[in-house]
């Protein structure tokens, strides 16, 4: 199936015909393959043509890429490449970059591009500073726990006990380093219990 709707971030539209996020949504879903992963991604990609979430241009993709995301996942949909918050996210800072998008290859349930696509825009979320599934654009941190258990099922398994996503990333890379900087004998006695358990609003 394919449509030929189109959103342009930068187009100068009058306040009263500005589309929300749930109708680019809407859009999305009715040109989408519906896999599972279409139903996350017009999430990530309707809150980022508002200028919700920190992806930058292209969702964080080449340019190629994102094209070929939008054909794989949503053919005929016209959108911009533009990210229309400015976002900009600056990748000298994130000296993790490469061990993240190792760590999250390795428990791919289907290697391969379409799951480099999911990698790359994740990665880049963790640069933001709000807790995961809002700096993705996903509208509920359960929706980036079912898109995780989809995609690296073992993670999920892992973060037995719902562990903030950022933090549990982190996690992971400082024990496949051998890094334990927590001093508490068991998070649940630990101060800042809250700050990696608690709820996300």
């Amino acid at each position: 199936m394919s449509c030929t709707l189109s959103i342009e971030p930068n187009d100068r539209a009058e306040p009263s015909v500005v589309r929300s996020r749930q109708h680019i949504y809407q859009d999305l879903m009715a040109c989408a393959d519906q896999s599972p992963n279409s139903v996350w991604l017009a999430q990530i990609i309707a809150s980022w043509s508002v200028g919700d979430g920190v992806l930058p241009d292209s969702l964080g993709l080449s340019p190629a890429q994102f094209q070929q995301l939008i054909d794989r996942y949503f053919p005929g949909y016209q959108l911009a490449t533009q990210a229309i918050s400015g976002s900009c996210l600056d990748f000298s800072r994130m000296l993790e970059k490469q061990d993240l998008e190792v760590l999250l290859g390795q428990f791919a349930a289907n290697p391969g591009v379409e799951t480099e696509w999911l990698i790359a825009m994740i990665v880049a979320a963790c640069l933001g500073s709000d807790h995961l599934w809002q700096d993705l654009g996903l509208w509920a941190r359960s929706d980036l726990s079912a898109m995780l258990g989809y995609n690296f099922p073992e993670l999920l398994v892992r973060n037995s006990k719902d562990m903030k996503w950022k933090k549990f990333l982190y996690k992971q890379l400082c024990e496949a380093e051998g890094l334990y900087v927590c001093r508490a004998p068991s998070c649940e006695v630990c101060k800042d219990y809250q700050q990696c358990f608690g709820p996300e609003d």
